[in-house]
């Protein structure tokens, strides 16, 4: 049996940097596991190589100006995701620069130490595609909202707690009462959320710990976050309780609720208007379509502008979010997104300046982010758009609902008959 020795760490906290090289420096360990998958490992180890180029004098390579991320590419894809994902890096880099310590700072210190005195190192944390894909996937609608708007809270300033964030109490995050409270407000706030990111995940970390446990090695150091410990510990006193590792990578189903929604509204909005057309009312069938396309146009131009897009790039949602309204596999978005594209090219570069942004300021003076900001808000635009006309519709067009139940009614008998008269 390996000897296990955890360190709960908080993600950018000095003591846990200092307490993985004092628990290290004490067991003198032959494998150091870390909370990282191969992705992540590749991310920090390309940090430290360019703060060692830097420290040498060594100037980074010019990034390439011609070769760009392929934004067609990037938007078949969830790109809401990837600005959720942004967003959460950016919250963290924020934390971590009002308490002075960069995040992953004390992952850096166990792979720098695993490096220099020849560690053998073992990556035992799930990928973060998978997690965030079921974190997301697995979310209530309901519960995005409120994770977005928290994160634009935080991203643009207006959340206190933020920038109240110091030393001492990133300390007290590795302290198991507050590790407990801070779990069950987000079981709270999201009931899925949290299984994905926190119970799937303690679960994958305690299967890596396990195994390494009845491995051949001797003694091992485990530095985990400590918010993962509790779920550790009860996962590992009862391993029957383990869901499968194949369960634990698989990625969730997707309903294409986006689209179902959206033909529902389309095919009322077609049966509302074809009613309208038999009932002989003209001018409110006139008036109906004349807001349709108002409404949209406003909502997804506005959207766009208020992430400061493009003024082409709002003119472009404007003027198409009537019709990719229309159909559920179509959406303005992606279209001001490629013009947003043209009219500010994204670099090479972009990926590697969106995670080293420091500010709101710097994170939108990004062509990319900007882009992909772009498609969701107009999207976002006209989806509103679409259910401010049905619940707008009667005070918009001057009328009430007994007269509109009438039209409709009217609308609906001239149409059967009209359909009848043809068999």
């Amino acid at each position: 049996m390996t000897e296990i020795h955890i360190v709960g760490t908080a993600h950018v906290s000095q003591k846990s940097i200092d307490e993985v090289h004092e628990v290290v420096d004490a067991v003198n360990p032959d494998v150091i596991a870390i909370e990282l998958d191969p992705g992540r490992f590749a991310a920090l180890k390309q940090q430290m190589k360019e703060a060692e180029d830097r420290e040498n004098g060594i100037l980074p390579k010019e990034e390439g100006k011609t070769e760009a991320p392929e934004v067609k590419s990037l938007l078949k894809g969830n790109f809401t995701l990837m600005l959720v994902q942004w967003i959460l890096a950016y919250v963290q880099r924020k934390v971590g620069m009002n308490v002075g310590v960069e995040p992953g700072a004390e992952m850096k210190e166990a792979i720098k130490i695993a490096e220099e005195r020849n560690i053998r190192i073992l990556l035992i944390d799930r990928n973060i595609n998978i997690t965030l894909a079921r974190f997301w996937g697995n979310m209530k609608f309901l519960e995005k909202i409120k994770l977005v708007w928290v994160l634009i809270r935080s991203m643009v300033g207006t959340d206190d707690e933020t920038e109240s964030i110091d030393t001492e109490m990133v300390e007290s995050l590795t302290n198991p009462d507050m590790i407990e409270l801070a779990l069950a407000e987000f079981q709270k706030f999201s009931p899925t959320g949290a299984n994905a990111l926190i119970t799937e995940r303690d679960a994958y970390l305690a299967h890596g710990i396990i195994n390494l446990e009845h491995s051949s090695f001797e003694r091992a150091v485990v530095v985990v976050g400590a918010g993962h410990l509790p779920g550790i510990s009860k996962f590992r006193e009862h391993p029957e309780t383990l869901p499968s590792m194949k369960n634990l990578n698989e990625m969730p189903k997707k309903y294409p609720w986006g689209k179902i929604i959206g033909s529902v509204f389309i095919a009322m909005f077609a049966v509302i208007i074809l009613a309208i057309a038999f009932s002989g009312a003209t001018d409110l069938l006139i008036w109906a379509i004349i807001y349709w396309v108002v409404l949209n146009g406003l909502f997804a131009g506005i959207a766009t502008l208020l992430v400061r897009g493009h003024p082409l790039s709002a003119a472009t949602a404007a003027g198409l979010a009537w019709m990719t309204s229309l159909n559920p596999f179509l959406a303005c978005g992606w279209f001001a997104a490629i013009v947003e594209a043209r009219m500010r090219p994204p670099t090479a570069g972009d990926f590697k300046a969106i995670a080293k942004a420091e500010s709101i300021h710097d994170m939108f003076s990004v062509p990319l982010f900007k882009i992909l900001l772009v498609a969701a808000a107009a999207n976002i635009g006209s989806t509103i758009a679409t259910f401010a006309f049905f619940i707008f519709l009667t005070p918009l067009l001057g009328v009430d609902l007994d007269m509109m139940k009438d039209i409709l009614i009217t609308g609906f008998a001239n149409l059967w008959s009209f359909l009848t008269g043809w068999i």
